[in-house]
C-alpha cells in the first residue's frame, strides 16, 4: 500500500506527485478536514425508526412477511 496526498476539488483528486502505473488502481480516499456534506438523496440510517415501522403495522392481522406476499401475489 502507498500513501500519497492530494487535494480533491468538484469531484476530482489532484495528487501531490505522480505515480506511475501502467494499469487502473483502486484508491481510498480519506478527507482529513472535517466539512460539511449536504444530505444525499436516498435512504439514511437516521431515516429508520423502530417505533414508528410499530405504529405503521398496529393494524395489521397477520405478519408482515405475508402481508407483503399477498401484496405482491395481487390477492
Amino acid at each position: 500500500m502507498v500513501a500519497l496526498e492530494g487535494t480533491y476539488l468538484n469531484g476530482k483528486v489532484k495528487l501531490d506527485k505522480e505515480y506511475p502505473s501502467k494499469k487502473p488502481l483502486k484508491v481510498i480516499v480519506t478527507f482529513l478536514e472535517d466539512t460539511n456534506v449536504e444530505k444525499t438523496s436516498g435512504i439514511q440510517l437516521n431515516d429508520f425508526s423502530f417505533s414508528k415501522s410499530k405504529e405503521n403495522l398496529r393494524g395489521l392481522k397477520t405478519s408482515l412477511s405475508e402481508a407483503l406476499i399477498e401484496e405482491r401475489d395481487g390477492i
